[in-house]
């Protein structure tokens, strides 16, 4: 999927994807979860099984471009609306049918660090071609919760090509901005102090991406989310140095979507690779439950063991002796979604995605939370130096593998979810 050696074929196609409501439970929830959504009626006797859709991102637009990693619901009951008693809703509604700032802060013990931290900090978000209306739905998004204003004018918000132009953007595309409207709002959802640097490619190519990657640390972002992924290859070496060896930044990049293998650029030897969960409310004492997210053996969260990369000397896994998918994990099954306001290309309005992508940004913002890393680190490798500040997520798997901790979730580290969820900043701290 490369240009710049060598051409890669997709690994998606333009099918929908059905998947099954993820367990989510009765219970009551915990205080401080709820949201700028009411319920307005009572939760059906019975729901209906969530259905989605890849975005149109996640099928490359041409030869030797990435996919993004994202997919919107389309339809049935989500976790949310199961645990707020909200009547099921269409897509392209009025009001959110996915969780909410206040749900993602509560689940990962993120509610005082987010109110709190993140000022001053950058975060970037790298995605391609352009969406037009990236501001302005971000803006829906963020009055909507109650986050302070992030704009052009206030000096939070700046939108840049790869080259740093704020003028010759790329072409506008429907899809891809789909995926940025994700990406704004989880970074939004997570760390609302934090300033936002987007940075949009001019295509998907890896050598577009990458150097996109390179502007946003030239502009000083300490923080850089990737939601989009391809084919390994024996090129991926020197994209690694060529990209992503940005020593003091904390470089985020999701999994992928299809399932138990490798993908790159998260099999990179210098980013945090994001792993994905399903995630709902539980009457345990954290007021959460988290599993490995698997739709099909052809969709869930990426995992896996790189041909290429070698192993950071910060992973000690056994089973794999070249870099192991992930590091990290957080919410990414579409039954359990995050709610994005979108209006590019599509009716404007709420909608619910999973999909890495939002995983990737949900972490990205967690870096930010936990301070500046310092000029010489690598940030992936916080979080194996204090694995008691992450919430171990111990059943599902996403495929069939020879070496059962590739695919399957266990008690430490596994390659689905990585060492696990945020349970507050202390693992992201250098």
């Amino acid at each position: 999927m490369r240009t710049t050696p060598p051409a890669r074929p997709s690994l998606r196609g333009s099918r929908r994807r059905i998947g099954s409501a993820a367990a989510a439970t009765a219970a009551l929830l915990v205080a401080g979860l709820g949201t700028a959504v009411h319920a307005e009626a009572a939760a059906p006797a019975k729901a209906a099984k969530v259905t989605w859709a890849a975005t149109p991102c996640a099928t490359p637009r041409k030869s030797g471009e990435l996919a993004c990693n994202s997919l919107r619901v389309t339809g049935g009951t989500t976790a949310f609306e199961k645990a707020h008693g909200i009547t099921p809703r269409a897509a392209d509604a009025s009001t959110p049918s996915g969780y909410g700032p206040s749900d993602l802060q509560a689940a990962y013990g993120l509610t005082a660090a987010s109110s709190s931290n993140g000022s001053g900090e950058t975060i970037a978000i790298v995605d391609a071609y352009n969406d037009p209306n990236a501001e302005s739905d971000l803006a829906a998004y963020r009055s909507h919760y109650g986050l302070s204003a992030c704009t052009t004018a206030n000096g939070c918000f700046k939108k840049v090509s790869q080259t740093g132009s704020t003028t010759s953007l790329p072409a506008g595309d429907s899809g891809w901005a789909e995926e940025i409207s994700l990406d704004l709002d989880m970074v939004s959802a997570i760390a609302p102090n934090a300033n936002i640097l987007l940075v949009e490619a001019k295509s998907a190519t890896m050598a577009n991406l990458g150097t996109a990657v390179n502007e946003a640390v030239k502009l000083g972002a300490k923080y850089v989310s990737n939601s989009y992924g391809g084919s390994e290859s024996s090129s991926d070496t020197s994209y690694d140095s060529s990209y992503f060896n940005h020593p003091g930044v904390a470089i985020t990049v999701s999994a992928g979507d299809a399932g138990y293998g490798a993908e790159y650029p998260a099999a990179s030897k210098y980013v945090t690779s994001v792993g994905g969960t399903a995630l709902s409310t539980a009457s345990n004492t954290r007021g959460w439950t988290e599993s490995v997210w698997k739709t099909s053996s052809t969709e869930g969260t990426g995992s896996g063991c790189s041909a290429y990369d070698a192993k950071p000397s910060w992973q000690t896994d056994t089973g794999c002796t070249k870099r192991m998918i992930s590091d990290v994990s957080a919410v990414a099954d579409p039954a359990t979604g995050v709610s994005v306001y979108d209006s590019y290309g599509v009716t404007a309005g709420w909608y619910t995605f999973g999909g890495t992508s939002a995983s990737a940004p949900i972490i990205a913002g967690v870096y930010a939370l936990a301070g500046t890393p310092s000029s010489s680190s690598y940030p992936a490798q916080f979080p194996y130096k204090d694995t008691s500040a992450l919430n171990d997520v111990t059943s599902g798997n996403n495929g069939s593998c020879t070496t059962s901790y590739f695919c399957t979730a266990k008690s430490g580290y596994d390659g689905p979810t990585g060492l696990g969820t945020p349970q507050g900043v202390a693992a992201f701290t250098g």
